[in-house]
């Protein structure tokens, strides 16, 4: 894992950055229209950075294997922070009919059924596929949350791996170390600015939220 100063430095820059984005909704009085912007602008951020990163591969002959239709980690839990699945929520009711809505509910409310009594290393080795996936790849991939967007894998066979043997506590995904910590840090700020200001931010799994 890094911890070097200079990567400790861009960790409070992207949270900072989160922070900020966060109080633009605030001195917006959180109207929903206010809230999403800011959303968006903080998930354009972290896309920025994952582009970049995969340039930079491409340029050092490295690999960043997650591509459309490489779906093996969209059947394990994915959580987010509600104001993350609202934003998610209002994408889909925008940009889907009736009839998908619902039948992305039904896969929602089929996986909750399964997930619901688990904990621990049972719930995060569960393996069911997300109610927004569709022929291996993400329906709703414009408003996809914050954990979806960081998780970067090295090496596609490991996550086949963890996919076929969630419980070998020897192997697990090669994620990439750089976007996950800097989307979680951009997503704590955003959370943060929140909290200061009296809105206390949930998570939930993904299908929690779409059942509702």
């Amino acid at each position: 894992m890094t911890t070097n100063p200079q990567f400790e430095q861009l960790e409070k820059a992207f949270f900072h950055d989160g922070y900020q984005l966060a109080m633009k909704a605030v001195e917006a009085n959180m109207e929903q229209e206010a809230v999403h912007q800011s959303i968006k602008e903080m998930y354009a951020a972290i896309d920025g950075l994952i582009d970049s990163l995969f340039i930079y591969a491409r340029q050092q002959n490295q690999s960043i294997d997650c591509k459309r239709g490489c779906s093996w980690c969209c059947h394990q839990p994915v959580f987010a922070l509600d104001y993350e699945l609202d934003y998610l929520q209002a994408f889909i009711e925008k940009s889907f009919d009736a009839e998908t809505i619902s039948v992305i509910t039904e896969k929602a409310q089929q996986k909750q059924a399964k997930l619901s009594q688990l904990k621990g290393d049972e719930l995060m080795n569960a393996k069911h596929p997300c109610p927004l996936l569709k022929d291996d790849a993400c329906s709703a991939y414009e408003a996809r949350p914050m954990a979806c967007r960081i998780y970067l894998s090295s090496d596609v066979k490991s996550c086949v791996h963890f996919y076929k043997h969630p419980d070998d506590k020897n192997t697990y995904p090669a994620l990439l170390d750089m976007p996950m910590r800097l989307g979680r840090m951009m997503n704590e700020g955003f959370k943060s600015a929140l909290k200061t200001n009296g809105v206390e931010a949930k998570e939930f799994r993904i299908e929690e939220k779409l059942i509702k």
